[in-house]
């Protein structure tokens, strides 16, 4: 295999540890020795190619869809983030995984959608746009209002 593929992967799950806020211990402690820190510190460097099992194991375990641990064709290498003006909202991501109701489905797969786009994995808040709220009230429908939806689980930016 190429080892500049190695490499980019590697970078990708770099990116995506980092993002998590672990460590490569971490990784291993959490993992219950699993995934060993030396390896994983070689999957990242690009010294060693993960199996497809491995990466799918990866994946989960991070919490990450198995696509996300490869490195697109048209991101370049040590970026991971699509550049954006703010404003809108902060959403709370663990009050968003604790909330009830189709509308907090809705939300949750909405947000979701975003953080692939994004390949934005740090789990705790996620900040839309004004343009996502809007589009996010016409999904959830006139007869819901979003603010309401999204005051608890939410701050203005």
């Amino acid at each position: 295999m190429d080892q500049s593929y190695n490499v980019a992967v590697g970078e990708r799950l770099r990116s995506i540890r980092k993002q998590k806020g672990f460590s490569l211990q971490e990784v291993e402690e959490r993992s219950a020795q699993e995934f060993k820190a030396s390896v994983v510190g070689a999957y990242e460097r690009g010294e060693r190619s993960l199996s497809l099992p491995r990466m799918q194991r990866l994946s989960q375990f991070y919490g990450v869809p198995v696509d996300q641990l490869l490195p697109a064709p048209d991101r370049s290498p040590g970026t991971s983030h699509i550049a954006w003006n703010s404003g809108g909202m902060t959403i709370d991501l663990n009050a968003l995984e604790a909330a009830d109701g189709a509308a907090a489905d809705i939300v949750d797969r909405f947000v979701g959608a975003i953080q692939l786009m994004r390949q934005d994995f740090n789990g705790k808040v996620l900040t839309i746009r004004g343009s996502d709220l809007a589009l996010l009230g016409r999904i959830i429908g006139d007869d819901v209002d979003v603010d309401e939806v999204l005051g608890p689980l939410a701050h203005t930016v």
